[in-house]
């Protein structure tokens, strides 16, 4: 007895011991299902009422179906898909969800589970249940809309659009879209071509900081020079232009015919959109009527090299031309010009070669130049001989830019050291190469001519020399006996002489190596007649009232042209290079924004600074101002957006507020007419609404902002221009876009060197358009000009800007509204060339 009892008080004891810490564990166990039961029957009312609203739907969309079609109404009720039907599915399902909560609540209570890990799986039902519970009121809300309109029988088409959304994916990312309530049946839109064209009008620039010999005159009073993929042909006294543009790459180099008629070009391989190398050719052409007369070596040059330099043969008036080709081994080719045939080739060296020519008394004999040598070639039937020429006791310089022949049919070239070297035919030192040595070129005697480099020689037709300088930016003339006689300096902000074109006796064409075209006379001093920026260019804005736009570029140059007068009214040069800019509404000043986060605002009249700021420490992307001029948006690769608040004409700012819900940097923004709100994309392909005069705020609910019109587009990324998307794009493959004023077409920049012209809006992928070729570089920025005459685009890395004169399509008219019965044209057509 007394064991038994010690032995129960033992048991007691322990069991007291344990007892509060399982009751505790099992008031924990019980408090977590009932939390869990709780949010679960939240859950499920949330469900119930999301089928009731369904429920309430329905009806209506059966009577807006049955007043497109009445045939529908026997479909409809054949399949059960009524409200009565649908009904007694949605009891079904209740007693579904019923049965899985009570099975659910059950499992829970049987199963023993760690009371933390529980709390943790709560805490993530937790907020689940608050997402969907904060996604419904807006679904509700649009629910109610949708049910209190059905009662107007004119509002009914537009009611069915308004649930409308589409998707677009850009590397794998849905982008969703919502369509205006304007556009009733978007799955029947068919888009077509725009009924407006573009034509070339003028080019701006000249490549010459790194191309050599690409400047001649014609005797038609044309200079003859190129950019990008165009070579213009410029009549100095007329001031007009006229452009080749059969190539389909940056050209590289040029060659007058003996009959100063026939012009040969070359350019560059490049490469296609998909990375793959293309085919390097040489085209020979009619100066005068601009037809292409043969395409040299397509399919013959190796894939992905460029042409260097050519010659055309001048004993036999023109009968050959010599090409020198970018590969490793710069192969020397010659060509029959009539027949487009191979005539012979060569590897010359690995050396970088800069120029080719033929021996002006004799085709058989070619010289090449470059890097530390000089070489002279001897063709015989078919085969090619060479010999170097020997510096001898002469210093060798590094680099030979340039040659060319003396009327007496000696060689001078001029080299890195600012020497011009005559070169001629020697009898061979036998003691020194032994017997049976051949003769040999060396050099006559030196002439220091340049401080620095000679990169260009000309001979005058009274057998005069000219000399133009790197360095000392000078060019010299020398008498036949290399006599200095005359020279002249051209100024500094030009850079420094390239090359030398004679236009008669005492003018002449200068190109520089900062990308201008002088014009002038050693008595008369020199003129600027094309200038162009020098390095890759992002920032373009166009004046809101008169016929001028601004550029900026990574040269920290910011250029002011005239679209009428075809010429640069101003330049100046800042801290630090722009990216973007915008001119004020007023008219009277301009905003930059630059590579580290300051912005600046420029009188057009004086080009001085009348206000500057900084945000950020990161680059600017764009700057926008409202339509009214009252704000100014500064977009930045900080992820924020910076308001101004805007007074007395753009010429004094203060800071209103920021915009912050962009997680990548911004890419570009647009204001609604109101200029109250705006839209911007940013570098992760999101699209944002901000309201703006209600304190910068991110509008969550996108929808609403379905219907808002905007005073312009250039987001790269919304509902209106779905279309100028390609499939496959990968985001980055579209650099700007531009609607027109009219709002009747839009403008695309991309990164395949192209312009491409949609009509406006087109919202279905695969819209169709007209491409325009000219850059050889990505197309940076486009934009229309205040009254849509004109486009103007740039390119990156070729410094170029093309202007486009916009034809048809009754220029100034406003845009109307799509219409769903557009012709189903899907093709994208090369325009003819100008």
């Amino acid at each position: 007895m007394d064991s038994s009892t010690n032995s129960l008080d033992d048991v007691s004891a322990d069991g007291s011991t344990d007892y509060p810490d399982r009751s505790s564990s099992l008031e924990v166990r019980l408090q977590a299902q009932e939390d869990e039961i709780t949010l679960l029957k939240s859950s499920l009312a949330d469900a119930l009422r999301r089928i009731r609203m369904h429920d309430q739907l329905l009806p209506l969309l059966k009577q807006q179906l049955i007043a497109v079609n009445p045939s529908a109404a026997r479909v409809l009720n054949s399949d059960g898909f009524t409200s009565g039907r649908k009904l007694s599915s949605s009891s079904a399902n209740d007693g579904i969800y019923h049965a899985a909560t009570a099975a659910r609540v059950r499992r829970n209570s049987e199963k023993l589970a760690n009371p933390e890990r529980q709390r943790k799986r709560l805490d993530k039902k937790a907020a689940s249940s608050a997402n969907l519970l904060t996604r419904s009121p807006s679904l509700e809300s649009r629910a109610k809309e949708l049910i209190a309109s059905a009662g107007s029988p004119g509002s009914r088409r537009g009611t069915y659009s308004q649930e409308q959304s589409i998707k677009m994916f850009i590397r794998g990312r849905p982008i969703t879209m919502y369509v205006p309530s304007n556009i009733q049946n978007y799955d029947n839109l068919k888009m077509e071509l725009p009924s407006e064209r573009l034509e070339l009008d003028w080019v701006y620039g000249y490549r010459g900081r790194d191309c050599r010999a690409n400047l001649f005159f014609l005797p038609s009073g044309e200079a003859v020079y190129f950019i990008a993929c165009v070579i213009v042909l410029y009549h100095i006294k007329n001031r007009t232009q006229r452009h080749y543009r059969k190539h389909t790459d940056s050209v590289r180099c040029l060659a007058v015919h003996p009959d100063n008629v026939r012009v040969a070009s070359g350019q560059t391989a490049g490469v296609d959109k998909d990375g793959k190398p293309m085919q390097a050719c040489v085209h020979i052409w009619d100066s005068a009527t601009l037809v292409t007369l043969q395409q040299i070596g397509l399919g013959t040059f190796q894939r992905g090299v460029g042409v260097g330099s050519l010659a055309f043969s001048i004993a036999d008036s023109g009968t050959f031309l010599c090409v020198i080709d970018d590969s490793n081994e710069h192969i020397l080719s010659v060509w029959d010009c009539t027949k487009g045939t191979k005539h012979a080739e060569i590897k010359t060296t690995n050396e970088a070669v800069f120029a080719v020519d033929f021996n002006p008394s004799d085709s058989n004999n070619i010289i090449t130049c470059g890097k530390s040598h000089v070489y002279f070639w001897t063709l015989s039937a078919g085969q090619f001989t060479k010999k170097q020429g020997i510096f001898g006791k002469y210093k060798k310089p590094k680099f030979i830019h340039c040659f060319v022949f003396s009327l007496t049919g000696d060689v001078l070239t001029g080299d890195s050291e600012g020497n011009i070297l005559p070169w001629a035919k020697s009898a061979a030192d036998t003691k020194t190469l032994g017997k049976g040595a051949k003769e040999t070129y060396q050099i006559v005697r030196p002439i220091k001519a340049h401080e620095g480099s000679v990169f260009t020689l000309c001979t005058l037709k009274c057998g005069a020399l000219l000399s133009g300088g790197g360095k000392d930016r000078k060019i010299i003339r020398w008498s036949a006996d290399l006599a200095p006689e005359r020279e002249c300096e051209i100024p500094e902000k030009f850079g420094a002489v390239r090359t030398v074109a004679v236009v008669d006796d005492e003018g002449l064409l200068v190109g520089t190596t900062r990308n201008a075209i002088l014009r002038g006379s050693f008595s008369d001093g020199f003129v600027a007649i094309v200038q162009g920026h020098l390095d890759e260019m992002w920032g373009l804005a166009t004046h809101p009232s008169q016929s001028i736009f601004l550029t900026c570029s990574h040269d920290r140059q910011v250029c002011l042209w005239n679209t009428e007068e075809h010429n640069l009214d101003w330049c100046i040069t800042l801290e630090e290079y722009g990216l973007c800019a915008d001119f004020c509404p007023s008219g009277s000043v301009v905003s930059v924004g630059l590579s580290t986060g300051r912005w600046v605002v420029l009188d057009l009249v004086t080009q001085e600074v009348i206000s500057e700021s900084t945000d950020g420490n990161e680059q600017l992307s764009v700057m926008k101002y409202s339509p009214d001029g009252r704000f100014l948006a500064v977009g930045s690769h900080d992820n924020f957006i910076y308001i101004y608040s805007v007074t007395e004409s753009g010429r004094r700012y203060s800071r209103f507020g920021r915009c912050n819900g962009h997680s990548s940097f911004i890419t570009h923004l647009d204001w609604s007419k109101d200029g109250c709100y705006i839209v911007s994309n940013s570098g992760d392909y999101e699209i944002l609404y901000w309201d703006i005069a209600g304190g910068c705020k991110l509008l969550r609910n996108r929808f609403e902002s379905k219907d808002r019109e905007w005073a312009s587009f250039t987001c790269v990324l919304g509902f209106h221009v779905i279309g100028v998307w390609l499939e496959g794009s990968d985001g980055t493959d579209i650099n700007a876009l531009c609607r027109s004023h009219n709002e009747k077409v839009v403008a695309v920049a991309d990164d395949f060197c192209k312009v491409h012209l949609f009509q406006y809006p087109c919202p279905k992928p695969k819209a169709p358009s007209y491409k325009y070729e000219g850059h050889g570089s990505h197309v940076t920025n486009v934009c229309f000009t205040h009254n849509d005459s004109h486009l103007l685009s740039i390119g990156g890395k070729d410094t170029c800007i093309l202007q486009w004169k916009v034809t048809g399509g009754g220029v100034g008219e406003s845009r109307e509204t799509l219409a769903s019965t557009s012709s189903t044209s899907t093709s994208s057509p090369e325009p003819p060339a100008s």
